[in-house]
């Protein structure tokens, strides 16, 4: 009896992670509302934290099934669309009025769109490769960048609008491009590339220790801007390729 217990108790555990990404993209939404935008911005990352981990857990437990994964979907929607689409247009987009509201509306639309594709196409998609920017580093840009401008830049405040207008509809499209990202899921660190993933590791993580805001929305940017710069890479190579 004390098995069966223990075991209904592992396969709840993803779904409690999950839960909490639910939590902390609501309390997301509440913070924006508040204009306490430093701790929205903080909440999504946190939210981002569990739907790291969900995920994890599930296949470590042996627990992963179709109900987590489409609660999981949902709860992506509210913490990673809603929950950033609210606090970009509580943060500067309001001032745009239609605008704003517009753009606000388009990314929300396309994490949304974006997520629909994943289910549809799950499995189908070249394994390790995410098609599209995912929406949790979508949101990352997003949050890292108020957390860079609240904390870093706020003195330029011309700089403030006309980035955001340009962010919004620019991950708008990554997200539902073609695009395809690196999901980690397959990377193989060995002998022979350890010492070059340490330094890598060792770069990434003294940037964001020395200065956090900087550093979190470079990483975000990064990877963000990893896909396209790939892929222009990729056809180049092939056109030269096709050249000799």
């Amino acid at each position: 009896m004390k098995k069966t217990n223990i075991s209904r108790g592992v396969q709840v555990l993803p779904s409690l992670c999950t839960a909490g990404s639910m939590f902390f993209g609501f309390a997301s939404i509440i913070k924006s509302i508040g204009h306490d935008f430093n701790q929205a911005a903080w909440a999504i990352f946190i939210a981002g934290f569990f739907d790291l981990i969900d995920g994890r857990v599930a296949r470590m437990a042996k627990a992963e099934s179709d109900f987590g994964k489409e609660f999981d979907s949902l709860i992506d929607l509210s913490s990673f669309g809603l929950a950033p689409a609210i606090l970009m247009y509580q943060w500067t987009l309001y001032s745009y009025k239609e605008i704003g509201f517009f753009l606000a509306f388009v990314y929300f639309s396309c994490v949304a769109l974006r997520l629909a594709r994943f289910n549809v196409q799950s499995g189908k998609v070249e394994k390790g490769k995410f098609q599209g920017l995912p929406s949790p580093p979508a949101a990352g840009v997003i949050i890292t960048y108020v957390l860079f401008y609240q904390n870093q830049f706020r003195d330029f405040g011309m700089v403030k609008q006309p980035l955001v207008l340009a962010m919004m509809p620019t991950l708008a499209f990554l997200l539902v491009s073609s695009i395809r990202y690196s999901s980690f899921k397959e990377l193989n660190v060995n002998k022979s590339n350890f010492f070059i993933f340490l330094v890598g590791a060792t770069v990434v993580v003294g940037s964001i220790a020395i200065n956090p805001n900087i550093g979190l929305f470079i990483c975000a940017c990064t990877y963000a801007l990893s896909g396209p710069f790939l892929g222009l890479a990729s056809l180049l190579f092939r056109q030269k390729k096709q050249l000799k």
